[in-house]
């Protein structure tokens, strides 16, 4: 299994593209957003173009007001991996959620808990009047491990675990365990100068607003889709709906967009660490062109090395 990871937007779907046309290959989306039907244009969803050249599995599973886990994503993604190696075909694991990564290449064994509907409610109802401060709290206090894991700020995987903790009485840590994975991987990673990389950013937002992401989040929710579904919650569909519901200017929901996904580069920088061993990293060009650093063209080159050295040793 490729394994090809990095910051949004920093180029890894052209990446695969391409690796997938010098190689019998099809690709896996380790995305957590890719995996909503109707939601392409936010997502950055590959077009119908590309998946017709190359077949792209776990996107379009689930409507935007169906329940999604990590449990759902593993399964679905090994049950990929095996219909692609009896293809007798090589997987490109390709995507930016840390989570989905880690979890196969990891080999994590996901807690199967079904989602407790009332449960989670009430933490939410808790987390609006007392912020996410005391949840994460009293996570820490259960099960240090899961709370060393997750960011304090992200409201949603604390409720999960503390869900998971209730329901069971058993810490989600001890749960979470890990086994070898299923085949011998390689990891590449695609990096890129920050300032380069915010400005990649920002050019691929302005073009989801003329691809038309504002009229992609109004069909959404005359579909019934509630703003408050976790699908809705993400970056640019949240800010979309603002806009729509009138909170906001264009400009505003367009700048928060950018803003917003400045810091999920940051964060996936903590998932995918320039300095992990595990990973081959591939820093990008930009506009000025610095020294030492790659052309897709270049790094395509390079990883066609690697690959073929990695399918002869394996």
């Amino acid at each position: 299994m490729i394994v090809v990871v990095g910051p949004t937007a920093v180029g890894k779907s052209d990446l695969a593209l391409r690796l997938a046309g010098c190689f019998d290959a099809e690709i896996i989306s380790a995305d957590s957003r890719q995996v909503y039907r109707y939601m392409d244009i936010g997502t950055s969803k590959p077009s119908v173009a590309d998946r017709a050249a190359v077949p792209h599995h776990v996107i379009d599973v689930v409507d935007p007001d169906e329940d999604f886990s990590l449990a759902m994503y593993r399964d679905l993604a090994i049950e990929a991996l095996e219909v692609i190696k009896g293809k007798g075909k090589l997987p490109l694991l390709v995507g930016g959620s840390g989570l989905y990564v880690w979890s196969l290449v990891e080999g994590w064994r996901i807690p199967e808990v079904p989602p407790d509907r009332e449960l989670r409610r009430r933490f939410e109802a808790r987390a609006e009047r007392e912020g996410g401060q005391g949840l994460y709290r009293e996570l820490r206090d259960i099960d240090p491990a899961s709370a060393d894991r997750i960011n304090p700020g992200n409201i949603r995987r604390i409720i999960r675990a503390l869900e998971i903790y209730h329901s069971t009485g058993r810490q989600p840590s001890e749960l979470q365990r890990k086994e070898a994975p299923r085949f011998p991987f390689l990891l590449v990673g695609l990096t890129q100068e920050r300032g380069d990389l915010y400005r990649r950013i920002d050019r691929r937002v302005d073009k989801m607003m003329e691809l038309g992401l504002v009229e992609e989040v109004d069909r959404l929710l005359k579909r019934g889709y509630s703003p408050s579904l976790p699908s809705m919650s993400g970056i640019g569909y949240k800010q979309a709906a603002q806009f729509l519901r009138g909170e906001m200017t264009l400009s505003e929901a367009v700048d928060k967009i950018k803003h917003e996904t400045h810091r999920l580069a940051r964060r996936q920088y903590a998932w995918f660490r320039l300095s992990d061993s595990r990973i081959t990293w591939y820093h990008l060009e930009g506009a000025e062109g610095r020294a030492r650093t790659d052309s897709m063209s270049d790094v395509v080159k390079a990883v066609k090395g690697l690959i073929g050295d990695f399918q002869s040793v394996s």
